[in-house]
């Protein structure tokens, strides 16, 4: 019988059983002090496949902080096999500033993996980040918020072509999956090509924490720690009705036509159907009005928070919903919302 293995890194070593919370250094500051980030690595006394979550490689996004701290270190994690790899705040100096990019030349954190040695600031750490804690690992969860002004529902996107991607992304059971690779850069991208098995979470918006959401991605955690046997004991869910969005045509950014002031007339989260007014633009006298219709019948997955807009700034995030899915949501509770996946189900 294969015996469960130790997790080295460079400068550290966790031994099956024990864990270890370490602030790992991966730049220096103006003054030549280490930055450094925060991980906690639990090893399992049994063998099984290593995984990662990790969160706040936008500085400002907050919702996945609270998720990986609460794995780490209000679960119990004594039935652990294999080793997970908790890494809440990636982006420790954008995260101090509360801004969503490094402030060294404003760069994004999540635009620079796998990184690179001797190349722009972000890209060394990103390549401290991925060498030591992200190629290791057989599956990844990295978990964002829409930006500043916006707020997204819980979902998930992957790249649905690859297999190993599509079964952590069906694992985590959301309702609706966004299906591509990402752009270049960007931690599950790259993370998916170099082997280890990524898919990105969005929930809610930056600057707070939202319990709402952050309880329902600990139940897609969960899930996806069952599905690989890396937590035996727990069970994979099945969110109840889901949707899996591919290609451009079944999915829309609307943007306004006109500044003013944005009078949103549908939730996030909500059906809309085609033709129907998602939210009306007006000037500050309220003697113009721009009404901006559904193109199609479908889910709101991202809508704005910050009432005001010039022209071209975006307004929701729309994807589009066939019939089975459709009658599959209204059956879920009758008003056409999105089932709690952390209510009992069937697994899928």
């Amino acid at each position: 019988m294969d015996e469960a293995e130790p997790f080295t890194y460079d400068g550290g070593r966790v031994d099956p059983g024990e864990r270890t919370n370490v602030r790992y250094t991966v730049s220096e500051t103006y003054l030549g002090d280490p930055v450094r980030i925060p991980v906690t690595v639990v090893v399992g006394e049994e063998p099984g496949p290593t995984a990662f979550l990790s969160a706040a490689a936008h500085g400002d996004e907050l919702n996945g902080v609270e998720v990986v701290r609460e794995v780490a270190h209000e679960w119990d994690l004594d039935d652990l096999r294999g080793t997970l790899i908790c890494l809440p705040v990636l982006n420790v100096p954008g995260f101090i500033a509360q801004e969503r990019y490094l402030p060294v030349y404003d760069r994004d954190l999540n635009r620079s993996f796998p990184g690179k040695a001797g190349s722009t600031s972000a890209k060394r750490m990103a390549r401290r980040i991925f060498d030591n804690f992200v190629a290791p690992c057989d599956v990844g969860l990295d978990l964002h918020t829409s930006t500043r002004g916006r707020t997204n529902m819980l979902h998930v996107r992957a790249d649905m072509a690859d297999s190993s991607v599509a079964r952590v992304a069906k694992a985590f059971a959301s309702n609706v999956i966004i299906d591509g690779q990402g752009p270049e850069g960007t931690l599950r991208r790259e993370a998916s090509e170099a082997g280890t098995a990524t898919v990105t979470v969005e929930m809610g918006e930056a600057h707070r924490f939202q319990r709402e959401f952050i309880d329902r991605a600990l139940v897609g955690v969960e899930s996806v720690l069952a599905e690989f046997g890396i937590l035996p004991t727990e069970r994979v869910r099945w969110p109840g009705w889901r949707t899996i969005v591919e290609g451009s045509s079944e999915k829309t950014w609307l943007r306004a036509d006109a500044g003013g002031l944005v009078d949103m007339h549908a939730a996030r989260g909500g059906v809309v159907r085609e033709g129907e007014t998602i939210c009306t633009i007006a000037n500050p006298f309220k003697t113009e009005r721009t009404h901006v219709e559904a193109p199609f019948t479908g889910l709101l997955v991202g809508i704005l928070e910050n009432p005001v807009v010039y022209p071209g700034n975006p307004l929701c995030h729309l994807v589009k919903l066939d019939g089975d899915t459709l009658d599959a949501i209204e059956r879920s509770d009758g008003t056409g919302s999105p089932r709690d996946p952390t209510s009992p189900t069937v697994a899928e």
